[in-house]
């Protein structure tokens, strides 16, 4: 029932400034989030952790996730810190392709052997390395 959900899962934050409520929304990173400000375009240009932004009183979350265009499947848990909402991107795969010269890579193969050894994991500075022999 909703009076369930409001009780278990729901919960209202009072803020003394719109900083500070944009502050709250960027931490809890919603799922949904409805903006009915005064401004809510540019209120809606701070919020960097939600999954759907749902602008002014006409754009409800069942407007988002049934009709306009994004669709249901969203971050939940906080989780919009650092995933975004289910898009074509998804389904796309992609590669790196690195390429460097030898002159590129001599300037800058000892930093590359720091960051290994750093980490232990001496193949990989040795990898780089042995393309450069220590002059002495």
């Amino acid at each position: 029932s909703l009076k369930s959900t409001l009780d278990n899962y729901g919960y209202i934050l009072v803020a003394d400034t719109m900083k500070e409520a944009i502050q709250a929304v960027n931490e809890i990173a919603p799922e949904h989030l409805e903006i009915i400000t005064k401004n809510p375009f540019e209120d809606m240009t701070r919020i960097h952790n939600a999954g759907a932004i749902f602008i002014g009183e006409y754009s409800s979350e069942p407007l988002g996730d049934y009709f306009a265009g994004p669709n249901h499947v969203l971050p939940t848990n906080g989780t919009a810190k650092f995933f975004s909402a289910l898009s074509v991107d998804d389904f796309i795969k992609k590669s790196s392709i690195i390429y460097y010269s030898k002159e590129a890579l001599e300037e800058i193969h000892e930093d590359i052997e720091a960051f290994a050894e750093a980490e232990h994991l001496t193949a990989h500075a040795n990898s780089v390395k042995v393309r450069f022999p220590r002059k002495q």
